[in-house]
């Protein structure tokens, strides 16, 4: 219960991540309107550090993902010690995956919530 609680609070952030990166200022498409546009001069947006919170969330989850699949592996182990082989590569392959994933989510985050 306490997994869908946190997966649940993990996409709420995400959300309200989203919403504010269209908040953002507009982004030029030229240098002409790069050298126009100063930044420094932009209201800034109360939501635009949410990127580091999702960054947060994404890493604790991964986190709760390995550790709970390496505590379900040894413990697998402890009873049926001559399966260890097989659990331990499951385990190996489902951890890669995870980070996978991870990684993956990471540079969404990065590259669709910049604050420019």
């Amino acid at each position: 219960m306490k997994l869908v609680k946190s997966a649940v609070l993990a996409v709420a952030m995400l959300f309200l991540a989203q919403g504010a990166v269209f908040a953002q200022a507009p982004t030029p498409t030229s240098v002409k309107e790069a050298a126009e546009l100063d930044y420094a001069k932009q209201p800034h947006n109360a939501f635009s550090d949410l990127r580091a919170i999702g960054v947060g969330l994404v890493i604790i989850g991964a986190a709760l993902g390995i550790g709970g699949l390496t505590k379900s592996a040894v413990e697998s182990m402890a009873r049926q010690p001559e399966t260890a082989g097989n659990v331990q590569t499951a385990m190996i392959i489902s951890a890669a995956l995870i980070e996978g994933v991870t990684f993956f989510a990471l540079i969404i985050l990065m590259l669709f919530a910049s604050p420019w």
